[in-house]
């Protein structure tokens, strides 16, 4: 890329600076630029016609409090709360949280309560994997909670034993990704279920993954008792730069009492239905979690999405995902070390081992070769992990030209290690030294009413 002059904004036309401005928004990048094969995000294509209904007139000017008035509103988040106990076989759901973190910590003060109400006030440990997101610890800090990790096994799943020695009278939770974050289905998931039941405790479903499996497993079929949605990932709201989000929980019916309030109720009104704001859980809930009842443009995608695909239009959108990660995992397995040699679900990791340069190389060379990076250094239980999902909204042709750069960048890492030391070239912000960016932060002074950077 050609160097650019700084331009002193003050001496410029307008129309220069707009050039300028126009030509630095273009340096970003999104899922509509295109290949995003980001790791356990789920980064997929949006489809337009959700965008164009979350922006209706109707829908972006109604108040949250005319209750009277938003009777079309009501029931899309009543259907949504249907659509999602039949895609999770659970009994009820919260649309509250706004994001997947969110929604961790709300299943984690349902547990808190669940276990007051019985008097286990021993119960303070929450278990997660090794290899879980690392959300999961935070929200268990955040809920005040001791955290204990669980090892995983040779093969990637929860190692039965060190679970076991973990499991005790003062678990509350074990928070389980399902497929976990190495891109694979638990061989023993319905056995560690058991065995957190059989301690007492509560099994989570942590369900940022839960786009390789909708249509094909029920989380509650499985046993689990409480799970996260992440409607900005599973059901095509846009992802990305901090919002907007939508991290609905759905719960079996023991738990259901412990939801925000208010719930949306449905009621037979003569030859229609009428659909209200319900509060009478106000006592047995854990409160309010959101200002008023979720994200509601998250929502609306989310609904429109899932009207769209139908339960078959679901299922194959899973196997398709499922499809593209096991293609693209073959392709790179020619070259690049599979860490866990068994067919992946959604996505896989890479790890270093064999590479001639490091991994954080490749993430900035591939920049150059017209594609996004994937997620590096995740999970860290895999030496300089390369975590890919490509969702199944890329094409085969898309997929073989990131196997074939990836391909490439493998040999360039024997051939011209130096290569990488210049990489990435083409792009608008050049090579970041790392390390010094951390040893020599650069502070700027900002005005007096705001605060000083960090």
């Amino acid at each position: 890329m050609q160097k650019r002059e700084k331009i002193d904004i003050e001496k410029v036309p307008e129309r220069e600076l707009v050039k300028e401005l126009y030509t630095a928004s273009k340096a970003n990048w999104g899922v509509d630029d295109g290949f995003y094969p980001l790791g356990s995000c789920t980064m997929k294509y949006n489809p337009r016609i959700n965008e164009k209904i979350a922006s209706f007139r109707e829908f972006t000017f109604l108040h949250p409090l005319y209750e009277e008035f938003a009777q079309g509103a009501l029931q899309i988040m009543f259907e949504l709360e249907e659509f999602l106990c039949k895609i999770t076989g659970m009994d009820a759901v919260s649309l509250h949280p706004a994001a997947g973190a969110h929604g961790e910590l709300l299943a984690l003060q349902i547990a808190k309560k669940y276990f007051i109400e019985k008097k286990e006030f021993q119960r303070k440990c929450v278990l997660v994997p090794d290899s879980a997101h690392g959300t999961n610890p935070a929200s268990a800090s955040m809920g005040k909670f001791q955290v204990k990790e669980v090892k995983s096994d040779t093969r990637g799943n929860v190692d039965i034993e060190d679970l076991k020695s973990k499991l005790g009278d003062d678990t509350v939770a074990f928070m389980v990704t399902y497929p976990n974050t190495l891109g694979l289905a638990d061989e023993n998931i319905e056995k560690v279920i058991e065995l957190v039941h059989s301690a007492g405790a509560l099994v989570y479903l942590d369900g940022a993954n839960l786009n390789a499996i909708v249509g094909l497993v029920r989380p509650g079929d499985l046993g689990f008792d409480f799970v996260h949605l992440n409607l900005h990932k599973t059901f095509s709201t846009p992802h990305g730069g901090g919002g907007p989000g939508g991290g609905a929980v759905a719960v079996k019916k023991f738990l259901e009492k412990y939801l925000p309030y208010p719930r949306i109720e449905r009621k037979h009104n003569e030859n229609s239905f009428l659909y209200r704001l319900d509060f009478s859980n106000a006592e047995s809930s854990v409160g309010k979690i959101e200002s008023f009842y979720g994200n509601f443009p998250a929502i609306l995608r989310a609904w429109a999405y899932i009207k769209l695909l139908g339960d078959e239009g679901l299922r194959k959108t899973s196997q398709i995902a499922v499809l593209n990660a096991n293609y693209l995992a073959k392709r790179l397995s020619e070259k690049y070390h599979i860490p866990y040699k068994r067919k992946c679900k959604h996505e896989f990791v890479l790890s270093e081992v064999g590479l001639g340069v490091k991994t954080e190389d490749i993430a900035k060379a591939i920049q150059d070769e017209g594609f996004h990076p994937p997620t590096i250094y995740f999970p860290i239980i895999v030496r300089g992990a390369i975590m890919i999902e490509p969702t199944e909204t890329e094409t085969k042709e898309t997929l073989d030209r990131f196997a074939s750069a990836m391909l490439k960048l493998f040999d360039l890492s024997h051939q011209n290690p130096e290569y990488f030391e210049r990489v990435p070239q083409k792009q608008f912000v050049k090579r970041v030294d790392i390390v010094k960016a951390n040893r020599e932060p650069i502070y700027r002074k900002m005005k007096s009413n705001q605060k000083k950077a960090d």
